[in-house]
């Protein structure tokens, strides 16, 4: 139980450390308060095996049993999920404040900044820890306001302007946040997490938004939870934040990834028993990841700016984290959202030395450096070929009853498959640049590769999987929940095979000086294309002009009211 507390209130105390004191002595405390973050990791790892050993930890200061309205609901509830996401947090946290410590020295900031990481660690860890639902949200609010105050340098006017523009978008989604809090006290009687799901599970209460439509109370709350993810998780068309956002100091962008820009992920899990009671929520966050894994991932195809690039990356990496919840995948959403944490904010710290070099030496990159020819080794391409489309058969064919092996009954270790096929496929095709290496080399790493990706998966799906959720029956129930038909995962499955072969065929016969006849409408069609994604798809101006529109009318409605009272 006292673990619990400690290891949010060491962040706490770090920030004390940096604002106590004169300026004389700022970077001898600013490396001091390093420690506090530190031992909050360590305390964090002990969590995980007290919580493994002992069960969830509880400490609130209220009585759960009196009505919300008269109660100030503060308390912990740190079971497996919340202990794997605070050693996370906390050991991101670490990396990025021992980074900003010299990042930022000197800078006429360095105070603010310092304590303002300190307490986004400390409030993050709040909020995986949070013991009820309203609690959460609280977090989640104040969460919001400090991304707007960390942005830094408050002086830039198009920074301001990003910050005040991410802090407008992420309430969007907090209305519909609020919204289903408020919903699921009305339908459940309580924000307690075991004790709502308990509520849920026996509840046959519906909700009917518009004349003619009727939701399940968990379908409506559930929906309403999604949209307040999304936001904060840049899902489509909640994604324009994140790009403008990218003005914030680099060690502000990485510690997004501790927790900040993968928030979807934990709410979905941590409010899994409900999510897995609605196949429609489940549907349509998987429609949603699915379409912001393809926006982010073909915007990023078309950025000149290096942090734009790797701001489109996340955005289409957060989209594979809501397609895996969506598939029923939970636990595999949450290895994707700590593997995507720890590599994506190492990149962005070291996006931060590129920037810092680039600005003491104008000539980088240096303008000798041709690229290099284009070669073709038909061994690497064969063995890319070859092991990439080996797996999709074997999936088509377990799928259909040919190969009849035990582990493929359910069509949750099929989607395990699928993803073990994505992502050996990006890997496969990566390599195929190397020139400076034998062929039989790359193909040697190419295999290796695949066989690393399938036991990272194969980890992921067994012993990850029954650390997170130890009831395998809670796992298929959330399987069976996301179930799609047949004929669909056929065809993303088809689909996507299609489009992997297409991308080595491209590979041979740009190799060979060849290229594909195709009709003039399909380049014009192709400009036109890419003048769209170069756009982010018009969304931002969309959104722009709404906002405008809705500012007009509101002020109009304001007037006449006034009018009215005169």
């Amino acid at each position: 139980m006292f673990l619990c507390v400690l290891v949010p209130l060491l962040p706490l105390i770090a920030a004390l450390i940096v604002i106590s004191g004169d300026d004389s002595t700022l970077h001898r405390r600013a490396k001091l308060a390093a420690w506090p973050i530190g031992l909050a990791f360590g305390c964090a790892l002990a969590t995980i095996y007290v919580v493994t050993m002992n069960g969830p930890l509880v400490f609130r200061l209220y009585d759960p049993t009196t009505p919300m309205g008269f109660i100030i609901p503060l308390g912990f509830y740190v079971d497996r999920l919340s202990a794997v996401m605070m050693t996370l947090i906390s050991g991101i946290g670490t990396i990025i404040y021992t980074y900003s410590v010299e990042y930022m020295y000197q800078d006429a900031h360095q105070r603010r900044y310092l304590a303002l990481i300190g307490i986004t660690v400390f409030v993050l860890l709040c909020l995986v820890s949070s013991a009820n639902l309203l609690m959460l949200f609280v977090l989640w609010q104040v969460l919001s306001y400090l991304l707007y105050i960390l942005v830094h340098n408050h002086g830039h006017r198009d920074t301001l302007e990003s910050a005040f523009r991410t802090f407008t978008l992420l309430r969007v989604g907090d209305v519909a946040f609020m919204g289903g809090i408020a919903l699921a006290y009305a339908l459940y009687g309580t924000l307690e997490f075991p004790d709502l799901f308990t509520v849920a599970a026996h509840s046959t209460a519906t909700v009917s938004p518009f004349p003619g439509i009727e939701l399940e109370g968990h379908t409506a709350v559930t929906l309403l939870l999604l949209v307040g993810g999304m936001s904060k998780s840049a899902q489509f068309p909640f994604y324009v934040w994140l790009p403008r956002y990218l003005y914030a100091p680099t060690s502000v962008t990485a510690l997004l990834h501790a927790g900040i820009i993968n928030a979807a992920g934990f709410l979905i899990n941590r409010m899994a028993p409900l999510f897995g009671m609605s196949s429609t929520t489940l549907h349509i966050t998987l429609f949603i990841g699915t379409l912001t894994a393809v926006v982010g991932a073909t915007m990023m195809l078309v950025q000149n700016d290096i942090k734009n690039m790797l701001g489109f990356s996340t955005i289409g990496q957060m989209g594979y984290m809501i397609m895996e919840c969506g598939l029923g995948a939970f636990s595999l959403a949450v290895f994707h959202l700590i593997a995507h944490g720890l590599f994506k904010a190492t990149v962005f710290l070291n996006c931060g030395n590129v920037i810092h070099k680039a600005r003491q030496e104008p000539s980088l990159p240096h303008r000798g450096h041709h690229a290099e020819e284009e070669q073709y080794f038909p061994l690497t391409w064969t063995t890319g070929f070859i092991t990439t489309l080996l797996i999709p058969l074997l999936i088509l064919l377990a799928t259909h009853g040919v190969l009849e092996i035990p582990l493929l009954e359910s069509q949750g270790t099929v989607i395990f498959l699928f993803f073990i096929w994505i992502t050996s496929s990006q890997a496969i095709l990566t390599l195929t640049r190397l020139r400076a290496v034998a062929s039989w080399k790359v193909s040697a790493a190419m295999l290796v590769t695949l066989l690393f990706i399938v036991f990272v998966y194969l980890f992921a799906v067994e012993t990850f999987t029954a650390f997170l959720y130890p009831n395998p029956e809670e796992v298929a129930s959330y399987f069976k929940a996301a179930e799609l038909p047949t004929w669909l995962f056929d065809l993303m499955l088809v689909v996507s095979t299609q489009l992997t072969i297409a991308g080595w065929i491209y590979l041979y016969l740009r190799a060979h000086g060849r290229t594909i006849w195709s009709p003039p409408w399909i380049d014009h069609l192709r400009v036109r294309l890419y003048v769209l994604v170069l756009n982010r798809l018009y969304v931002d101006s969309v959104l722009h002009r709404t906002g405008r529109v809705l500012t007009s009318a509101i002020q109009r409605v304001d007037k006449y009211a006034r009018e009215r009272a005169l």
